[in-house]
């Protein structure tokens, strides 16, 4: 009898499989307490008191304290130094740094960390490099290309930063070592070093076997059980898709 895969010992929920959470700084989100009107059309400053390093994270977050009271650790885009002023609000000047609802930032600017309803606190844009661009604003809201090169319509009063995330060349370095590696998938709660199931033995997984050249069929219904559930999920097709050649 062979053991559980991998699979089945991630759904139980060990502890090697969850992320260190207790060592994260806080939330990357703008204060959640102002109301939509209040910011459309007036402006709140505030600066950047603290720039620090959030595991788990390519990119650095700032803690932004405004006049009004409100606090809160932001995405820090390119160009950002720790006691800058910083303005929030309708009224703000496109300035990298900023933050400003979607409508008021004009066609062509790169923007980061936007919400995708107001006052969410930021979904889209997030990771080291990134940066959406506004294309348009029409009567269904603002045309905005995302990082994947797909535009969506996002809603009027949903706040987005200028500037595009710190860190863009985090990936073009190489690890040069797996104990690199491990501690980066370690602070995110990921398995590493990851064995392929074809190099296990077939007591151990449903594609091992000791026959170098044994090929098993890697599609899986949604009803198989724990254990063999495994490879391309109810996938309609096995293979690459083949072009069609248009007569």
């Amino acid at each position: 009898m062979g053991k559980r895969i991998r699979v089945q010992r991630r759904g139980r929920g060990g502890s090697q499989f969850k992320a260190s959470t207790h060592k994260r700084v806080a939330p990357a989100r703008y204060p959640l307490d102002i109301a939509l009107n209040e910011y459309f059309e007036t402006v709140i400053k505030g600066v950047i008191e603290e720039l620090a390093h959030d595991p788990g994270r390519g990119s650095p977050l700032a803690l932004v304290r405004f006049e009004n009271g409100e606090s809160c650790y932001t995405i820090v885009p390119e160009g950002v130094s720790l006691g800058q002023q910083i303005q929030m609000g309708g009224k703000a000047t496109v300035e990298i740094g900023n933050i400003l609802p979607i409508k008021k930032i004009p066609e062509g600017t790169m923007i980061c960390n936007i919400e995708l309803k107001p006052g969410d606190g930021g979904k889209i844009a997030k990771s080291s490099g990134a940066y959406a661009t506004v294309v348009a604003h029409t009567d269904q809201g603002t045309i905005v290309k995302l990082p994947s090169g797909k535009t969506k319509y996002i809603n009027d009063y949903c706040r987005a930063t200028i500037g595009i995330v710190s860190g863009s060349g985090r990936t073009e370095k190489p690890f040069l070592k797996a104990g690199a590696k491990f501690h980066l998938m370690r602070a995110k709660g990921h398995k590493y070093p990851r064995t392929r199931g074809r190099a296990m033995i077939a007591a151990v997984h449903p594609f091992g076997s000791s026959k170098r050249s044994a090929r098993k069929v890697t599609t899986v219904s949604h009803g198989a059980p724990p254990g063999r559930k495994v490879g391309l999920i109810a996938a309609r097709g096995a293979g690459k898709k083949k072009k069609r050649r248009r007569t």
